[in-house]
């Protein structure tokens, strides 16, 4: 039964972070597939941990390192993009780029931004989680 389930009504599980320089600067990216200023973040794989996941991504889509270890902000429900699909947030400070990341095929544009001066076309949703992990708005459960 364990079999069917997990193949019937598998859960997908992803990480996203709020990462925030000295500057108290949040890093956001534009995807080539996707419209929007992002957080980064991604899918976590089998055999791998939600940290090992989270810290993947921010190399792979930053060039990020944490200062502080991340800190778990909230657990969302990602109903838009499947009916099981989580994701868990974290907020990370003193994170610093190891070099500037280069555009590819997947990410287009990354960058530090002040809170009061995010690019145009950030997505509503992290306009939201920012607000949240700010403490100007109390969080949602829906991402």
């Amino acid at each position: 039964m364990h079999v069917y389930f997990a193949l019937r009504r598998g859960m997908t599980l992803g990480v996203r972070a709020a990462c925030f320089d000295a500057k108290g600067r949040v890093f956001l990216v534009r995807h080539s597939y996707v419209p929007g200023w992002h957080m980064p973040g991604g899918g976590v794989e089998r055999g791998e941990t939600a940290m090992q996941a989270l810290l993947k991504e921010l190399r792979e889509e930053g060039n990020l390192e944490v200062g502080a270890a991340p800190v778990l902000f909230h657990v969302y429900h990602n109903s838009r993009s499947a009916i099981r699909d989580h994701v868990l947030f974290y907020r990370c400070d003193g994170v610093t780029q190891t070099h500037p990341r280069l555009r590819d095929a997947e990410i287009v544009e990354a960058g530090f931004f002040a809170l009061d001066a995010l690019p145009e076309g950030t997505t509503p949703a992290t306009r939201r989680r920012l607000a949240e992990v700010e403490g100007a708005a109390p969080p949602e459960d829906i991402w």
